[in-house]
Formats: structure tokens, C-alpha cells, sequence
């Protein structure tokens, strides 16, 4: 802590405006504060982004009856696995799930069905939303990719029965 006088008048000759964190010491130096605020992670998607994103996923889920998700990070070594374990996460839904997992970074997708999704959206729609994904992704448009495959999904899957 330091010491010192707080008077009105400048020390340092002149007449200045002080802007907050600044100070003149009783030797008239001019003392500085800044808070400096780290960098906060990069996330991949904005705010906005993010409320399409969730907007994609609560349409396609409400209208299919099917549970639909997407995990974005890593997949390890063994991506198919690893994507049909976090299909499984989705507990008593996984049946119905279906998950869109895409790990950037390593340049692959995996689309994970249960037994009544697959049931209602045949491989074939699976593929061809797999390829709009990646023509999107290598485009730069990573949140386009994924509400485009949605939508085709939610599509082939029909109305909920």
C-alpha cells in the first residue's frame, strides 16, 4: 500500500486530467494502472451461430420425434468408436438419436444412428447429408454444414409417428 497525500493540486507543474488508474505520486512521477484482461478462448461458433445451431436442433427433434445432437472436438484414434460411445450418452434417447459428430481438426465426420433412427433415415440420406457437410466445411462454413445436414436428416426422417 502507499502513502501519501490526496490533494487537488498537480504535483508535476501542470494542470492534467487524470483518467482513472492514473496517480501523481508526492515525487510529481506520474503512476500508472491498466487492468489487462487475458484473451478468452476461441470458441468456433458466435453467439448467434449458436442459437441457429440450437434453433436447427430443437426443430429437427420436435418435428422427427428422433433425438438429435452434435459433438464438435476431438475423436481420438478410433473416431467410429468414439462416436458411437457419445451416441450412447444420450442414455434412454439413443435409439432414437441421432448425432452428428465432427472433429475439425483431424478432418472427419461420423454420423452415429440408433435402431428406430436408422430405421427412418435410411444410409443413403446419411451419405448424402455427410457429403453436403464436408462440400461446406471445405468452404470454410463449418455452421452451415451442420444446419444444411440437420435439415436433410430431419427431412428424410418424416414427421413424428
Amino acid at each position: 500500500m502507499a502513502t501519501g497525500e490526496i490533494t487537488g493540486e498537480d504535483r508535476s507543474g501542470g494542470d492534467q486530467d487524470l483518467a482513472p488508474g492514473e496517480a501523481v505520486t508526492a515525487t510529481g512521477r506520474l503512476s500508472i494502472a491498466r487492468r489487462i484482461r487475458p484473451e478468452g478462448p476461441h470458441l468456433p461458433f458466435s453467439t448467434g451461430q449458436l442459437s441457429r445451431l440450437d434453433e436447427a436442433l430443437t426443430l429437427a427433434s420436435r418435428s422427427t420425434g428422433l433425438e438429435f445432437a452434435v459433438y464438435l472436438g476431438d475423436l481420438g484414434e478410433e473416431t467410429r468408436e468414439t462416436a458411437g460411445e457419445l451416441h450412447a450418452n444420450l442414455g434412454a434417447r439413443a435409439a432414437d438419436g441421432v448425432l452428428l459428430a465432427v472433429s475439425p481438426q483431424q478432418r472427419v465426420v461420423e454420423i452415429v444412428t440408433g435402431e428406430e433412427s436408422k430405421r427412418r433415415i435410411q444410409d443413403r440420406s446419411c451419405q448424402l447429408a455427410l457429403m453436403t457437410m464436408v462440400a461446406s466445411f471445405k468452404e470454410g462454413e463449418l455452421i452451415e454444414g451442420l444446419l444444411s445436414a440437420l435439415r436433410m436428416l430431419a427431412d428424410a426422417a418424416g414427421n413424428r409417428r
